[in-house]
């Protein structure tokens, strides 16, 4: 298979909201029980945008350099395999010259130093992302006002911005669960990752988009073994 052709027939940028978006900036919220996927999905929407020619920021709060550079090399070559895709390294090499990962400490992250940070890239013309993916955010010490000026941020970027966020329950209830209940307004997006009855699979339940999003998310499943998102995952 061609780049092209991958590009093409990746199901995942519907649910990044771009085809229906009247603006370029947004933001994107991922849920789910520890372990359950989230940073599976957030690295493949990433390289959705990173297929695409697109610069990416990988923002990660409590994982080392070494191990999310990991995620995105094994993610590539599962779906480069699985889709017999041509010149494979090539192609690698080339789309991660256009990925930033920034890591900070738990007890270190801060908007203010994150705009510093990625002000000190963008002026030095290092990178200039259209899409951001943050993993380990913790919304339950954030307050409100640094979700809004990560919003105003997206906005004046013109970027898109995906977060990872455990549940703090089973999620069993309509609408957003906690930590992010009450929150859901600053997102375009909320997916919720949850089992499948009689299934292995994970469902993207999609709590908050587009209808194009939905439908999207009713198309698609993450398969727990191998981490990949799959139309066809039983």
């Amino acid at each position: 298979m061609l780049k092209k052709d991958l590009i093409e027939k990746n199901p995942i940028r519907h649910l990044k909201g771009e085809s229906d978006a009247k603006e370029s900036s947004r933001m994107g919220l991922v849920m789910a029980q520890a372990g359950a996927g989230k940073t599976a999905l957030l690295v493949q929407i990433a390289l959705d945008s990173l297929l695409n020619d697109k610069q990416v920021v990988h923002v990660s709060v409590g994982q080392s350099l070494d191990k999310t550079k990991l995620w995105y090399d094994d993610m590539f070559k599962d779906i480069a395999e699985g889709c017999k895709l041509e010149n494979a390294g090539e192609i690698h090499d080339a789309i991660m010259r256009n990925r930033m990962i920034i890591t900070f400490n738990e007890s270190k992250f801060s908007l203010a130093k994150l705009e510093e940070r990625l002000h000190d890239l963008v002026q030095q013309n290092v990178i200039k992302p259209s899409c951001m993916v943050v993993d380990g955010f913790d919304f339950v010490k954030t307050e409100r006002t640094v979700l809004e000026g990560l919003r105003e941020m997206a906005k004046a970027m013109d970027l898109q911005i995906w977060f990872s966020a455990v549940c703090s329950d089973e999620a069993t209830t309509a609408g957003v669960p906690a930590p992010c209940k009450g929150m859901e307004d600053l997102f375009n997006t909320v997916v919720l990752l949850q089992p499948v009855p009689q299934s292995d699979c994970l469902e993207l339940k999609i709590i908050k988009g587009s209808a194009a999003v939905s439908k999207c998310g009713k198309l698609l499943k993450l398969d727990p073994q191998t981490l990949m998102i799959r139309e066809d995952c039983k």
